[in-house]
């Protein structure tokens, strides 16, 4: 902000392009602080799956993603397992 009002103080698009850009960083915090700090909203509330992971109904474990073939390869690792055996 300092350095438009110094140099270019007439240049009116750079600084509706500061403004805007200020403004959707104020969003997105606000975003993330109604999400307790998580990037994406929870499908389930966690009482939920605690007790779908206690019922059995739920497995929990590590999603594990090929980064250089992310929509071809992944595997989710079983907590509680040997290193071995995933599913």
């Amino acid at each position: 902000q300092n350095y438009l009002d110094n140099f270019w103080p007439d240049l009116k698009a750079a600084h509706e392009l500061f403004d805007s850009i200020l403004q959707a960083r104020r969003e997105r915090e606000s975003e993330s602080q109604e999400n307790c700090g998580k990037e994406y909203p929870e499908h389930l509330p966690g009482e939920i799956l605690e007790a779908g992971i206690k019922s059995g109904r739920y497995i929990q474990g590590t999603l594990n993603v090929n980064k250089h073939r992310a929509q071809l390869e992944a595997f989710v690792r079983l907590q509680g397992f040997g290193s071995k055996e995933t599913g």
